[in-house]
């Protein structure tokens, strides 16, 4: 059995959460709950509500995601 692979959408972040989580309106209207990625950690690449935002979705839980990527203003 293979693994899934992530479902990639774009999105806005509405409100930062405690324990660097992020609430994610996604183009669809549907909000999520979204974690950064390593890379954006180690970077201390800054996630701040209003930046629009690419976002790796579980197939198997559509309501949690990880932000891969912030993208630029």
């Amino acid at each position: 059995m293979t693994k899934e692979e992530a479902i990639e959408a774009e999105g806005v972040v509405i409100k930062a959460l405690s324990n660097a989580k992020y609430e994610v309106r996604m183009e669809t209207g549907h909000v999520i709950i979204a974690y950064p990625a390593g890379k954006l950690r180690k970077f201390y690449i800054k996630i701040l509500p209003g930046d629009s935002v690419t976002v790796a979705i579980s197939p198997y839980d559509l309501t949690k995601g990880r932000i891969t990527y912030r993208h630029k203003k």
